[in-house]
């Protein structure tokens, strides 16, 4: 590692097939990690990684979103292409966030309503299986590391846990979450998370945010050691207020 590179404090952030796995307002997760970044006086590298390109050199962080079918038919082939990579980058501790269909495709299969069965990587041990009725609305889940998550799920896949693998966290709500059945929402391996919660998710919950952050820093650098001015510190209070209002708007609207 250089002088310059330290001094730099570069942090390279993958967004993962952005041209086609992106809605609900998931792109608005990579603007938040790379304003925040930026506030903790790191430098992010934004890598918007869609199917066909070169993987970037290094990666302390992976994105992913949420797609229709049409989006995951055009980056499967490539996707399975970087499976090996991101099974090794996800064991060597890489946080990864992944949203919705990318959730999906980072557990083990889907399977369809009618019986077509998808293949996924298998970093997070769960499977999901279709069905007609969606679950769709604001949500807010418990979870015992990031308090009061909030988001917005839209979707028909009910994913389900194998043992021992746990939820990001747990809905009081009947019929939402990854099943409609456990009451619990998204996994967390490692330090990878798949979640359904849309919104977009990380500029209504800053811990998790931050979470992603302080784990790409350790990993690159040894600590997450912010370094944030007094007109850093004040645009990190006024995102707070912001997060919190809008938190409060999502938990007090059904949709």
């Amino acid at each position: 590692m250089t002088n310059e590179t330290t001094e730099r404090r570069v942090i390279d952030v993958v967004s993962l097939y952005p041209n086609d796995m992106n809605i609900y307002g998931d792109s608005g997760n990579v603007l938040t990690i790379r304003r925040r970044l930026a506030l903790y006086g790191y430098e992010p590298v934004i890598h918007h990684y869609n199917q066909g390109d070169d993987w970037p050199e290094h990666v302390d962080m992976i994105l992913g979103g949420g797609g229709q079918d049409s989006g995951q038919s055009k980056i499967i082939d490539d996707f399975f292409t970087r499976a090996d990579l991101l099974r090794e980058l996800a064991a060597d501790g890489v946080p990864m966030l992944m949203i919705c269909g990318m959730y999906q495709l980072f557990g083990e299969y889907f399977e369809t309503s009618e019986g077509k069965r998808l293949d996924g990587i298998g970093v997070i041990g769960a499977y999901t299986v279709g069905q007609d009725v969606r679950m769709i609305g604001n949500l807010v889940e418990h979870s015992n590391d990031f308090g009061d998550v909030i988001g917005y799920e839209n979707h028909s896949g009910q994913t389900f846990l194998r043992e021992g693998v746990a939820p990001l966290g747990h809905v009081n709500a009947e019929g939402r979450g990854n099943n409609g059945e456990d009451h619990t929402e998204g996994a967390r391996v490692n330090n990878v998370i798949g979640t359904y919660m849309h919104g977009s998710l990380l500029p209504k919950n800053p811990k998790i945010s931050d979470f992603l952050i302080a784990k790409a820093a350790e990993r690159r650098y040894g600590a997450f050691e912010p370094q944030v001015t007094d007109t850093a510190k004040a645009e990190l209070d006024r995102l707070e207020h912001f997060a919190v209002e809008a938190r409060r708007v999502a938990a007090s609207r059904p949709r």
